[in-house]
């Protein structure tokens, strides 16, 4: 390729990419996308992490507990002590600690976690019987005439207060109503068919009682005035919310990061228990030393020989043990005719010749008895023991 024919090509690139970046420029649209990640981790572990970030851009100071062990260094002046978690078991005694708290001066704020009871006279929550109010369920009132309801919002509860001509609306859960049967309650705060809020006085402090948080939790405190209510219940004072946050147990936590290392472990103790078991039944331990004496061996060796070779085998040897100690006291022994060797046994042992051809005559080799081969061993022997 010539000069000229490459001065041409690249002029027709870069034709080409002046023409794409014309049409780009001209066509291309630029647009923000918004990706939603969701909830962070520190909310997820969290459910009142955004009413603690709203209440401290308010210029409130905000503490968080898990327990009232707390509650003793927590001064009653100027401070709101908001039970949000669940009070299953609390004590008579954290009871009274609570209400002397709230009579020293304290803003006690709690949800009511039981319903009243009529068989019993209680409702089981200690601290909701103190205060002498009761929660019922909104479906079991009496329904008001339908001419009495005119309420645009009937799901929403409204607060109403003093040179106000607008109410706040809340967004309490309407499925739960309390009721102050002894006239307790100052202040209080309904939807078109019950009560969800009532506040009492208490000494130097004050007690509020909610039916239930939620509308203060992460997914609903920005919905209708539901921060503003919990700016209100502790403007001016030191707020310490006491929840407990449900953290992940060792276990839990070994399951998700360490799986390899759990199943590992799990084989180990299963060797180990493999290993440790009893299989065939439990061990016989060694028989002591000083039971080992001469007659237990020579028992042993005799039942190690009776059981492979069997009864002709020891009444053999025990024939030869006799003929071998009478060539020993009778030169020439071996060497006479069988009668002679009987004659000669007669008068070293004196015993009759029809014992001594009776015990080391060959026995048939059919089985004999018991009876007869002790007998017959019973024979060698005292023959065996005259020599």
């Amino acid at each position: 390729m010539n000069r000229r024919a490459g001065l041409l090509v690249g002029a027709g690139v870069a034709a080409l990419l002046c023409v794409m970046a014309l049409y780009l420029f001209l066509n291309a649209v630029p647009y923000q996308e918004t990706i939603d990640h969701g909830p962070s981790p520190e909310a997820q572990a969290n459910p009142y992490l955004a009413a603690e970030h709203f209440l401290r851009r308010q210029g409130i100071n905000v503490e968080h507990a898990n327990n009232l062990d707390v509650l003793p260094n927590l001064e009653p002046d100027q401070r709101s002590l908001l039970l949000l978690g669940e009070r299953n078991h609390m004590t008579p005694r954290e009871v009274d600690q609570l209400m002397n708290w709230a009579q020293a001066g304290g803003r006690l704020l709690f949800v009511a976690e039981a319903l009243w009871d009529n068989s019993t006279a209680s409702s089981g929550d200690l601290l909701l019987d103190r205060v002498r109010l009761r929660q019922f369920l909104s479906k079991d009132l009496k329904a008001p005439e339908p001419e009495l309801i005119k309420d645009r919002y009937p799901k929403l509860t409204k607060l109403y207060l003093e040179d106000e001509e607008a109410p706040a609306y809340v967004g309490f859960d309407t499925d739960f109503h309390l009721e102050d049967p002894q006239n307790l309650a100052q202040a209080w705060a309904n939807s078109a068919l019950a009560t969800h809020m009532m506040q009492l006085n208490h000494g130097l402090g004050s007690i509020t009682v909610l039916t239930d948080a939620e509308l203060w939790k992460n997914d609903h405190i920005d919905q209708y005035d539901n921060a503003w209510l919990l700016w209100y219940l502790s403007a001016d004072t030191h707020v310490t919310l006491l929840y407990d946050i449900d953290h992940d147990n060792l276990l839990a936590l070994l399951l998700r990061y360490f799986p390899q290392a759990l199943v590992a472990l799990l084989a180990l103790i299963a060797l180990w228990l493999w290993r440790s078991a009893v299989r065939q039944g439990p061990l016989q331990q060694p028989a002591p030393k000083a039971r080992r004496q001469l007659e237990e061996h020579v028992q042993a060796s005799a039942g190690f020989h009776l059981r492979h070779n069997g009864r002709q085998h020891l009444l053999h040897s025990l024939q030869q043990d006799v003929l071998r100690r009478a060539r020993h006291l009778h030169p020439g022994f071996e060497q006479l005719a069988v009668a002679e060797q009987w004659q000669v046994l007669a008068r070293l042992t004196r015993q009759p010749t029809r014992a001594i051809s009776q015990a080391l005559s060959p026995r048939p080799q059919q089985r004999m008895s018991s009876a007869e081969f002790c007998r017959q061993v019973a024979h060698l022997q005292t023959l065996r023991n005259a020599l």
